[in-house]
């Protein structure tokens, strides 16, 4: 048997070429593939990110795949040989943020200016061209190990990261595991996705920004209670905005109001009372729903347990849109927190009375426990390395799901169950929830 060629990749890719899975691929910094061309990936390939050590620059910038706009990823593998970007480093030595992570630009509408920068340094601006049905490619059956990398105070790159990438792009079964960010994170664009995971990530599991429009059903998350970040990890982060001040109406710098469609997500952290101690992480947990800054998101037939917080209400605005009903949680039900819902709590902002109304009126059909086993969950769910997600046969997630409003959209199934599973466990064969002892040669 011949040994395995390892094929170093580093700077731009400017002509279109094929990745095989005779290789291992090694991003070595910032590897650009440029508007124009296809990067295409055979089923089976596994692609290692480089450390900071490896940048041939000699910037200190793990290694990134970044598919500029006007490019195109063709990462298309399949249940049996799943596509893998993991860690260069050897099994048991393999840690958050080991690498970059995968980085894709469209040309799909969002609400900044088309000036404004990517985060963690990343080269190019943001365009204008609003081109909502955008094609970037696909990304099917691939999982995306130990990325997750902070280049700049308060600027990193995740685990997969989406600027105003369109939806003509297909995206389902993928499986962002160890990130040393936020496993998802979506900065406009109008993607769609089936078929998630976010495994023991460290910071938010799916994070929406910049007017970020799609739709997204079946998403998990399984949580490390020991590793949580110092912003507060959160299940949901969204926002319409980068931070505070910017205007509310400004073509491109305001509207759209970020207003994704989640459906059939199942979230867990612990398995019993939450801890807000930040144990071997940086900083506590905080909420499964953080929602603020004139947010639109629709979130229905969820299931979020173990988290501090449940829902947190955050802004007068955010609360107008709930009331609005542009805002919108449905059929949700949240279980063993400390805090089931909360406001902001600032005198001009939310007060906790007025969130938990909005959460708890009869017509939205959320529910609140104070005990987990309620649900009939399998004994082995926060299981982090065996983990196993069907809920048993007579558990109450398996009725009563709501599908009126966006979520009568044709691109939802209307299920009859609450959370990521019904009666199929469909992470079956292409994930891996022991990537730390994969041997990857």
């Amino acid at each position: 048997m011949q040994p395995v060629l390892v094929v170093e990749k580093s700077g731009e890719i400017a002509a279109s070429e094929t990745w095989t899975k005779n290789n291992i691929y090694l991003l070595k910094g910032f590897v650009y593939v440029k508007s124009g061309a296809v990067l295409t990936i055979e089923p089976g390939t596994i692609i290692k990110g480089g450390g900071i050590a490896l940048d041939p620059t000699g910037a200190g910038k793990g290694g990134t795949l970044i598919i500029n706009a006007g490019a195109q990823i063709k990462a298309i593998g399949t249940a049996t040989e799943p596509i893998v970007f993991t860690s260069n480093a050897a099994p048991g030595a393999r840690g958050y943020g080991d690498w970059g992570g995968i980085v894709i630009f469209g040309k799909a509408p969002h609400n900044q200016i088309a000036s404004t920068p990517a985060e963690g340094g990343i080269a190019g601006l943001l365009g204008a061209d609003n081109i909502a049905a955008d094609n970037s490619g696909n990304l099917q059956y691939v999982r995306i190990e130990f990325p997750g990398i902070a280049l700049l105070a308060g600027s990193e790159i995740n685990g997969l990261t989406l600027y105003a990438v369109g939806s003509g792009t297909t995206i389902d079964h993928v499986q962002v595991s160890y990130s040393g960010d936020d496993s998802y994170e979506w900065f406009g664009g109008t993607v769609n996705a089936k078929y998630l995971v976010a495994f023991r990530g460290y910071d938010d599991d799916w994070d929406t920004d910049w007017g970020f429009t799609g739709k997204v059903q079946y998403a998990l998350s399984l949580r490390d209670p020991l590793f949580a970040d110092q912003s507060g990890s959160n299940g949901f982060e969204s926002d319409n905005f980068k931070g505070t001040g910017e205007p509310a109406t400004a073509p491109n710098n305001g509207l759209p109001f970020t207003a994704p469609v989640f459906a059939n997500v199942s979230n867990f952290a612990f398995s019993g009372t939450p801890s807000s101690a930040a144990a071997s992480g940086s900083g506590p947990y905080q909420s499964a729903m953080h929602l603020r800054r004139n947010t639109d998101i629709t979130i229905l037939n969820s299931v979020f347990a173990g988290y501090p917080e449940g829902l947190r209400l955050d802004g007068a605005n955010t609360l107008a849109h709930a009331t609005a009903g542009t805002l919108n949680l449905k059929g949700i039900v949240l279980a063993n927190t400390t805090i089931p819902v909360r406001g902001d709590r600032a005198a001009t902002g939310v007060s906790d009375a007025q969130a938990t109304a909005y959460f708890s009126a009869a017509e939205r059909k959320n529910t609140i426990l104070t005990d987990a086993s309620t649900l009939l969950l399998n004994a082995n769910n926060f299981n982090l390395t065996a983990p196993a997600f069907l809920p048993q046969a007579t558990s109450p997630l398996l009725k009563d799901a709501v599908w009126d409003g966006k979520g009568t959209d044709a691109f939802f199934t209307k299920e009859l169950f609450r959370g990521a599973f019904g009666t199929t466990d469909w992470t079956t064969g292409w994930t891996n929830f022991d990537p730390q002892n994969t041997p990857y040669n």
